[in-house]
């Protein structure tokens, strides 16, 4: 039996093969880093494009000028919103009163204490 010995030689490497993408590994490859980078520019963007603004005129920036009325029995938020504010839509005005006083489902008890705005 003959044995068929085949020696390499070590002292030379093999030559580097360069790396090959398929047509999704480019997508993947190139497509990610591409769209996080258009994602943090959009955002970088909207913060640049829309700083805050509180409001346009000093007297908006004033605190709304509040009075205490105490409830008497068979007053409805309506009828307070009415007398404190007779020019105002009394939706507009019971909501203030109700964020004004935290009242949660907008139910008043006679003789409650309440903030409603002056204006």
């Amino acid at each position: 039996m003959s044995a068929v010995t085949t020696f390499h030689d070590f002292r030379t490497a093999p030559a580097p093969t360069r790396l090959r993408l398929t047509r999704r590994g480019r997508i993947v490859f190139f497509g990610i880093p591409v769209m996080l980078l258009v994602a943090a520019l959009l955002s970088l963007a909207g913060f640049l494009n829309s700083p805050a603004k509180a409001s346009d005129s000093q007297a908006q920036l004033q605190p709304p000028v509040a009075v205490s009325v105490t409830v008497q029995p068979g007053q409805s938020l309506w009828g307070i919103a009415g007398a404190a504010a007779p020019e105002r839509d009394p939706r507009d005005v019971i909501a203030e009163i109700i964020q004004l006083n935290d009242l949660r489902g907008g139910r008043i008890q006679p003789g409650q204490q309440l903030f409603v705005p002056a204006n």
